[in-house]
């Protein structure tokens, strides 16, 4: 293990960044008071919204990191998008709408975000879903940001240390959401992420946060003891007082109904882990194109969540899922911390 820590927090514990609303300026101060690492999450937010978020968190007093998505560079089959749209008529007809596949290359704000982030320096930049280009990661690093890269094999930690970056975000396949390994046409399997740590630990000495699958101190501890640094959490902190997750999300979490997770592209064309529900079973096999089928689904999603109904909206979620508490983002991180 590294003897110098990698981020700035009185204990081995951060807050993993939740796209999509979960993340919040508030679950970043809840967790930073309570001795963990926050992070913010830049994927899907207007670079201004990104700005104004970061401006917030300056205030709290504590380091903390942002988080953005690497843009795809695979090409998109057209006629496979096509079909699945075709192949999602019917779950669109129940909400009156007509799912159009959308033109253009979505890459997420991805230039202003950077060029954000490097005239407005943060303490901690992450990359998820591939690697930045080796000129962005020298031009945050020169700006004094730590530049961490999200990994889910050796392999991918490999080319990370090559890019230049300081640290790595090893993620197991048992994370919720998006897998964020560089290949979305794989297949992500099971493994625990200790065991994935340990095999990115050989592959380099780079400096390493292990993520997914953490329902409470026996996970924390066994990632730590396979030589992490420190443990990201994420699904864990959906139902926290001061996280943004959606009122149907939050119900589903603790529906009886929902029993067991499973790795999708339904709603996004990237794997992501997610509870089994009804549009997932429906479609197993979506095609590999994000975010294509992303901006495909987002109508519908949007509208499903609206009517709360929770067969056809996206609730990523890691194995670790039923540890996750009504309470305040610092009880989750004490009763971790109180594991260690």
């Amino acid at each position: 293990m590294a003897s110098t820590p990698l981020l700035a927090s009185s204990l081995p514990l951060a807050a993993a960044p939740m796209a999509g609303g979960p993340s919040t300026v508030a679950l970043a101060g809840a967790v930073a008071g309570a001795g963990a690492f926050p992070f913010l999450a830049g994927g899907y937010r207007p670079v201004e919204a990104l700005a104004e978020q970061i401006s917030q968190a300056r205030r709290l007093g504590a380091d903390f990191g942002v988080n953005l998505f690497v843009p795809s560079r695979a090409p998109v089959d057209g006629a496979a998008l096509q079909a699945y749209a075709r192949e999602l008529a019917p779950e669109a007809q129940a909400y009156g709408l007509d799912l159009s596949v959308q033109p253009g290359h979505d890459d997420d704000g991805w230039q202003a975000k950077l060029d954000l982030l490097v005239s407005d320096p943060v303490p901690v930049v992450s990359f998820t879903f591939g690697l930045p280009e080796d000129d962005v990661v020298r031009r945050l690093r020169a700006a004094g940001t730590t530049v961490l890269v999200t990994v889910t094999t050796a392999r991918e930690a490999a080319a990370a240390a090559e890019a230049g970056a300081d640290g790595l975000v090893v993620q197991g396949p048992r994370a919720g959401g998006h897998s964020a390994t560089f290949d979305p046409s794989r297949t992500i399997g099971g493994q625990a992420t200790a065991d994935v740590v340990q095999e990115v630990r050989g592959a380099t000495a780079l400096p390493v946060i292990g993520t997914g699958g953490v329902g409470g101190g026996e996970d924390v501890r066994a990632i730590l003891a396979a030589g992490a640094q420190m443990v990201a959490v994420g699904t864990l902190l959906l139902r926290a007082d001061e996280a943004g997750t959606p009122e149907t999300y939050r119900r589903a979490l603790v529906d009886p109904a929902f029993t067991r997770t499973i790795v999708t592209r339904a709603f996004s064309g990237r794997p992501a882990r997610s509870l089994r529900n009804g549009f997932a079973q429906r479609h197993p096999h979506a095609p590999s194109a994000y975010p294509a089928v992303n901006r495909l689904t987002l109508p519908l999603r949007a509208a499903a969540a609206r009517a709360g109904d929770m067969q056809r909206i996206s609730l990523w979620a890691g194995t670790g899922w039923r540890g996750a508490r009504d309470e305040s983002a610092a009880d989750a991180v004490a009763r971790l911390a109180a594991a260690l």
